[in-house]
């Protein structure tokens, strides 16, 4: 654990007792079991955005592909019958073309991440609004599928599966970035991509597998959601949930410059980020300053960032 994670741990701490004693209820079973289940559920895409802002790029279109491939997974298995193994699997590799797509437009095409996945956002969310024809989409009434139901949405001695999930991806992924080639390779095209080609580095096949990857998880968290909210208004479903998932990662140390950031640091960040969420819900603060803290939280994220490059460049003169 760096020195930034120590910090973020010390502050969701902090936090946490400062919650504590405001409002009790914070501790309670069933608020600290929602919290964990939130932390589960916006870690798995927050960690896919990780990947993305290490490289050097950003992911602008998460909540867009989350309401897309969410409305697509209910279809699939209440409607065409298809089984949920099954399902499951299409929608993840659905996931990976559409990163895939992302990462030949950037790599091949030249255009720029901000473009592409903004692009992406408007495109896909548009998708989900014609496929459902604007309609909520959910489960026919008496319709059940219990183990998917208790994979996904369950609990097991009070933990989530969510946040199982959350964990075992951020092992692997920790392992990934930290432990493997591939990791510090990610770490070398963030940090100046035309150094790491110039080095050997197949730095389109690098930066293309990290939206690829992007895509594959966040596919993977579209069917918790989907599961967890058990209907999908296409329209708003999803919505703003890029900024979440840009803010955890900030937090968590990742720089939008690229090539920093660790999966520890997103981890805490996530954590810190539903603290906050849950802070401004138990204090009774309206739910519409919620944008205002995600806004504020990136903010400081960005000028945190700024101000560690600024001691940097003194410390080297």
């Amino acid at each position: 654990m760096n020195r930034k994670d120590l910090g973020l741990l010390v502050l969701i701490l902090v936090v946490g007792t400062i919650v504590a004693i405001i409002n009790p209820r914070f501790l309670s079973p069933i608020n600290l079991s929602n919290t964990a289940n939130l932390i589960g559920l916006f870690g798995l895409f927050s960690l896919a955005q990780a990947f993305v802002i290490i490289s050097g790029g950003i992911e602008l279109s998460s909540g867009s592909v989350i309401a897309l491939l969410g409305v697509i997974f209910l279809d699939l298995v209440a409607a065409a019958g298809v089984p949920w193994p099954l399902a499951a699997l299409l929608i993840v590799a659905l996931g990976g073309i559409l990163g895939l797509c992302h990462g030949f437009l950037i790599t091949r095409m030249g255009l720029q991440p901000f473009v592409v996945t903004l692009c992406g956002l408007l495109i896909y969310r548009g998708v989900a609004r014609y496929y459902t024809d604007d309609a909520t989409a959910g489960f026919p009434f008496g319709a059940s599928f219990p183990w998917l139901e208790w994979l996904v949405a369950g609990r097991s001695f009070g933990v989530p599966h969510s946040l199982v999930a959350f964990i075992l991806a951020a092992v692997a992924l920790a392992i990934l970035l930290h432990k493997s080639v591939y990791g510090r390779y990610l770490y070398a095209v963030g940090k100046n991509e035309m150094a790491a080609r110039y080095s050997g580095i197949n730095t389109r096949l690098v930066i293309a597998s990290a939206y690829v990857l992007c895509g594959a998880l966040t596919a993977a968290a579209a069917i918790f959601i989907a599961m967890y909210t058990r209907s999908i208004s296409p329209s708003s479903h999803g919505n703003f949930y890029e900024l979440y998932a840009i803010a955890a990662a900030v937090l968590g140390g990742c720089s939008l410059r690229g090539g920093e950031g660790s999966i520890l640091g997103v981890v805490l960040g996530t954590i810190l980020l539903q603290v906050l969420q849950n802070l401004v819900n138990l204090l009774g603060i309206p739910s519409s300053l919620n944008f205002a803290v995600m806004g504020t939280v990136i903010l400081l994220g960005v000028l945190a960032d700024q101000q560690v490059m600024a001691y940097r460049k003194r410390s080297r003169l």
